[in-house]
């Protein structure tokens, strides 16, 4: 197994699959065609309406639906699928994720494969990134699938329970993954089956797939209830703002945690009365310490949040936007607010959580459609058990990808960068420049400015007019600066939106002009902005800017040994600092993919024991187990009330009563879970975590926990029933102790805002072996690292790789003796 992985590896195509069966199907797809094109379009409906079934499709009945397909796509909007459009939506009918290049057609190829699985007697969802996007392609597919006779709809963020309800019983609901998400999280809380608005999860379509299913799988998904205000107490942010870095307080090489120092520590006791920090009626305070002073040195403004309106509002990383549901925990939340001086926001108690892998999950059948999932697949595999299906461009790629330009520091990148966007905008050549911050993004944009280059700048703020600005960033002598994700979903045609801005002299100037500001930590981002160039055989052009300044060397790579020899400008060509941003973005990888395992482990348990109490509680919502359960302790009490009251009635409390009580329990354990986690996570800071595995600590801890919980729950339900108001017109909640939360709402959370165990074993061996300065080497101790305990990916990799990487045209450039390496 090992081999054939790096063998894929070596090949560019892990996880991914043969395409001949498809394309020997597309070829029938084909001869079937002809025949179609005689058929009214009410006889085109009737066609396919009689190929309904509740068993799937097989391969014949793919073929006659395909042919069918591509006519009504024809007919509908114009648009005659492709052969490689055929060819991905048989993949996706048979559970693949297809990678298809930008401008391929991927969200026609999804329509008719999600039509062909509800003709089969499915039920579709097909996952959105954003509710703009969902609601785009439900409106522009929807006279597709009205010619099939498949029933489409939408939902978004404002959508009302009514709404949610009837959109999910649609053949096809096109929605975001997170409203999934908080749906099935509300339907999970309800004390009447009537309340729900989900239906059965059966199959899941997922646009972005790598976004969705890696980049954001671990991201918890949270239902919250009982609000209340959690402010911080002003003398602990203004005494935080007084610490001094390196003296009161120390940032990791990484810079992903910070910690009092003892002087600082005594500073802070010092100024708090003399208090001890450390004993336990003191650790509210310490924690709010820790928080405030997280939020004052390592949380950035304009770079991982955005003030606006009075608000705090999180920046996704994922996708450089402004992330409207997420948040930090509660704790985390309040400071950077305080830091603000903003209002701070409700918060309260977890009443529910899920990730988006779990939600994903949850799905029989699982398929999905991106640019980039080649890079990803062996994940894809591991995670989700599904694999990759290379569909070939209809037109072939001419787009010219120059070598990444790497200099000496950031100053000297940048001042090469904004050169030479002002010397390619003289040409007239449409540029789109994409940056890692909106805060980037806005420096770029005064530096233009004083350049002279006129230009616009996206900041990931509002998706639809994003996506309108993008679409016209192909017409000659636009400059656009964007976020890496800012209009995602969007095609960049040539001479703009509907190609009548000059889109021939555009041609002549080589196509739009992709111009990266740095690398990103995945080269798949890097591939997903070069993808923005050259659609459908256009010609375009891309080139990456980095200096061995920037954050994707500075925390991912090793210099020891490295000596520069920058030119005049600062730019270095020796093959040894460029192999190096190779190494730098496999490290990285490398890092995250144990960063999502390790996620997922602590979220797996979790998952399993909710599935236990779901279970309960359905036979509870659904059936007589509460009146069972309670008859039998509290017999006296249940009799009593029989004889005084129908029956119906006394049901019906006994299962308002279980429920709260059960819903309680899992609060509480989930709450517990969390500062269980936490715990653990600070034990770890203290050291030795290479050496231990917390997750077997916590798994041993959770399950004790649980082990007793619904049982405890039937005893305190018991009690409840025992003293409970209850009359001819039901339970009163309120006054017997059991009230449903007078309010929830949904966020998403930034599940690791300290670090992550992969951060620590990275920092660790970063600072272990990087010297002060390039020109200086350090000896490694040999009892410092373990192989074995580093991530897998990260333990191969060696300078041998770095001259793998490099492109072929460096590798004959440099015959430098490789450094020596140390054991």
């Amino acid at each position: 197994m090992k081999l054939t992985s790096r063998f894929r590896r070596l090949l560019q195509r892990p996880g991914s699959i043969d395409l001949g069966p498809y394309e020997k199907l597309t070829t029938a797809v084909g001869d079937a065609e002809e025949s179609l094109q005689d058929l009214t379009d009410d006889e085109l409906t009737e066609v396919v309406t009689e190929m309904r079934t509740t068993g799937g499709l097989d391969e014949g009945d793919q073929i006659e639906f395909l042919a069918l397909a591509r006519e009504a796509g024809q007919r509908a909007i114009g648009e005659r699928a492709f052969d490689g459009q055929i060819v991905g939506a048989l993949a996706l009918l048979q559970g693949r994720v297809v990678e298809m290049a930008t401008g391929e057609g991927k969200t026609l190829a999804g329509a008719f494969a999600a039509a062909g699985y509800a003709i089969g007697g499915r039920r579709v969802q097909v996952m959105a990134v954003n509710d703009y996007l969902a609601r785009r392609d439900a409106e522009w597919m929807g006279p597709v699938y009205k010619l099939l006779g498949v029933t489409v709809s939408h939902l978004g963020q404002a959508s009302t329970p009514e709404e949610r309800r009837e959109a999910y019983q649609a053949d096809v609901c096109y929605a975001p993954v997170s409203e999934l998400g908080f749906d099935v999280l509300r339907d999970r809380l309800v004390a009447d089956v009537a309340d729900r608005v989900t239906v059965k999860p059966d199959v899941a379509l997922v646009d972005e797939a790598d976004s969705v299913l890696i980049d954001e799988a671990r991201v918890p998904l949270i239902l919250a209830g009982a609000t209340r205000t959690e402010e911080l107490d002003d003398d602990v942010v203004a005494l935080v703002r007084t610490l001094r870095a390196g003296i009161d307080y120390e940032i990791d090489g990484d810079g992903r945690t910070v910690a009092l120092t003892d002087k600082g520590t005594d500073k802070v006791e010092e100024n708090l009365g003399g208090i001890n920090l450390y004993e336990d009626e003191n650790l509210d305070r310490l924690t709010q310490i820790n928080v405030a002073l997280h939020a004052e040195v390592l949380l950035r403004r304009d770079v991982d949040y955005l003030v606006r309106d009075g608000k705090v509002s999180l920046i996704n990383n994922n996708r450089g936007r402004i992330a409207k549901l997420q948040r930090w925990p509660d704790g985390l939340q309040a400071a950077v607010e305080a830091k603000e001086a903003v209002p701070v926001s409700d918060s309260g108690e977890v009443l529910d959580s899920i990730t988006v892998q779990a939600l994903v999950s949850s799905y029989p059948t699982l398929c999905g459609m991106t640019g980039t999932a080649v890079v990803v697949g062996e994940q894809l595999q591991e995670f989700y058990k599904v694999e990759v299906a290379v569909v070939p461009p209809n037109t072939p790629n001419i787009r010219v990808d120059e070598l990444d330009r790497l200099y000496l520091t950031v100053d000297q990148k940048n001042t090469a960068l904004v050169k030479h966007i002002g010397e390619v905008h003289e040409t007239g050549r449409p540029i789109l420049i994409g940056t890692h911050s909106v805060e980037e993004s806005e420096q770029l944009s005064d530096k233009l400015e004083v350049a002279g280059v006129p230009h616009v700048v996206l900041n990931a703020k509002n998706d639809a007019e994003e996506a309108a600005i993008v679409a016209e960033a192909g017409v000659p002598e636009t400059v656009t600066v964007s976020t890496q994700m800012a209009g995602r979903g969007t095609d960049i045609r040539l001479g703009g939106r509907d190609e009548s801005h000059d889109k021939d002299r555009a041609i002549e100037l080589g196509g739009l002009y992709v111009i990266g500001t740095g690398l990103h930590a995945s080269s798949r981002l890097d591939d997903q902005l070069r993808g923005r160039a050259g659609r459908q055989g256009d010609p375009g052009g891309s080139l990456f800017f980095a200096s061995l300044a920037d954050e994707l060397v500075t925390r991912y790579s090793v210099t020891s040994g490295l000596r520069p020899s920058p030119d005049e400008d600062g730019r270095l060509t020796d093959r040894k600092a460029i192999g190096m941003l190779d190494h730098a973005q496999r490290v990285a990888d490398g890092a995250n993919a144990e960063l999502h395992r390790t996620t997922w482990s602590y979220h797996r348990l979790t998952g399993q024991q909710r599935a236990i109490l779901l279970d309960t509680r359905e036979k509870v919502l659904t059936e007589d187990l509460a009146a069972e359960e309670l008859a039998e302790r509290a017999k006296e009490r249940y009799d009593e009330l029989v004889e005084e009251l129908d029956e119906d009635t006394v049901k019906a409390a006994a299962r308002k009563i279980a429920l709260h009580h059960l819903d309680r329990k899992w609060t509480d354990h989930l709450a517990y879970l969390a500062d269980l986690r936490e715990g653990i996570h600070l034990r770890s800071l203290a050291g030795g975590i290479v050496h231990m595995k917390p997750i077997d600590e916590f798994n041993k801890s959770a399950i004790a926990s649980f082990d007793t919980l619904i049982a405890d729950a039937w005893t305190e339900a018991a009690e409840t029933f025992k003293e409970a108001e209850i009359t001819a017109e039901g339970l009163d909640e309120e006054a017997s102790g059991v009230p449903r939360p007078t309010a929830t709402w949904t966020y998403l959370v930034n599940d690791n805002p300290f670090g992550t165990e992969a951060d620590r074993i990275l920092g660790r061996l970063r600072n272990a072996i990087k010297p002060e300065s390039f020109g200086q080497s350090e000896e490694i101790p040999a009892e410092v690292f373990d192989e074995d305990d580093l991530p897998e990916e990260l333990r191969d990799l060696d300078e041998d790789d770095l001259a793998d990487d490099l492109p072929e045209e460096l590798r004959e450039a440099d015959d430098e003796k490789k450094p020596d390496t140390k054991d």
